[in-house]
C-alpha cells in the first residue's frame, strides 16, 4: 500500500484555487491588455508567473523529485528545459551560428536535473537570463507578421509557440507539484 498525500491549497476564498484572487499575482485587477502583441505577451508572463509559482515553497530535493517511472520529468527539469528552448528560440530568430545547448545532450535538462541548491539556484538564473534575453531581442520587432532567421519563422507564430509550450508545462507543473506536497490549484 503506498502512502496517499493528503491535497491542499492555500486558498481560502476558493478552496480549488492556487492562491485567492487578491493574493495572486497574475490578477491585476487591471483592464485587459490593448492589441495583439499586447495580449500574447500578458498570456506568456502569466504562464511564466504560473510555472514559479508551482515551484515556490520547495526544496531542491523536492524540485528534482521524478513523476512516475519511466519519465525523467521533474519541475527543475522544465524550469531547465524551459530555459533550454529560450535558447533554441532565440536560435531561430537570428542568422548567426546558433548558440550551443545550455545543458548538453539530448534530455540532459531532465536528466541531470539533481537535487542540489547548486543546480536550482543555476537553473532559475538560467532561465531568467534566457527569458530576458530573448525579450530583448525580439523588442525590436513589434510587427507579429514580420519573419525573422534562416526559416523565416513570424513573431508572431514565435510568440505563440512560447505560450503553448509554457501551457503545456504548467499543466505538467500541476500534477508534478500535486504529487510533490499534494498542493492543487489553478
Amino acid at each position: 500500500m503506498t502512502e496517499q498525500t493528503a491535497r491542499w491549497t492555500e486558498a481560502t476564498v476558493h478552496p480549488d484555487m492556487w492562491a485567492d484572487p487578491d493574493d495572486d499575482p497574475r490578477h491585476t485587477g487591471d483592464p485587459g491588455p490593448e492589441g495583439e502583441l499586447a495580449t500574447l505577451q500578458d498570456f506568456l508572463t502569466n504562464y511564466r508567473l504560473t510555472l514559479r509559482m508551482k515551484c515556490d515553497g520547495l526544496t531542491p530535493e523536492q524540485l528534482a523529485r521524478r513523476s512516475v517511472p519511466p519519465s525523467t520529468m521533474s519541475l527543475l527539469g522544465l524550469v531547465r528545459h524551459l530555459a533550454e528552448v529560450e535558447r533554441d528560440w532565440r536560435n531561430w530568430i537570428t542568422d548567426d551560428e546558433p548558440l550551443p545547448k545550455l545543458y548538453g545532450g539530448r534530455d540532459a535538462d531532465f536528466d541531470e536535473a539533481v537535487g542540489e541548491q547548486a543546480v536550482v539556484e543555476a537553473a532559475f538564473r538560467d532561465l531568467e537570463r534566457e527569458q530576458a534575453a530573448l525579450d530583448a531581442a525580439l523588442d525590436g520587432h513589434r510587427d507579429l507578421g514580420e519573419r525573422v532567421g534562416r526559416n523565416a519563422v513570424s513573431i508572431r507564430e514565435l510568440l505563440v509557440h512560447r505560450i503553448e509550450e509554457y501551457a503545456r508545462h504548467c499543466g505538467h507543473a500541476d500534477l508534478l507539484r500535486e504529487r510533490v506536497d499534494g498542493r492543487v490549484g489553478q
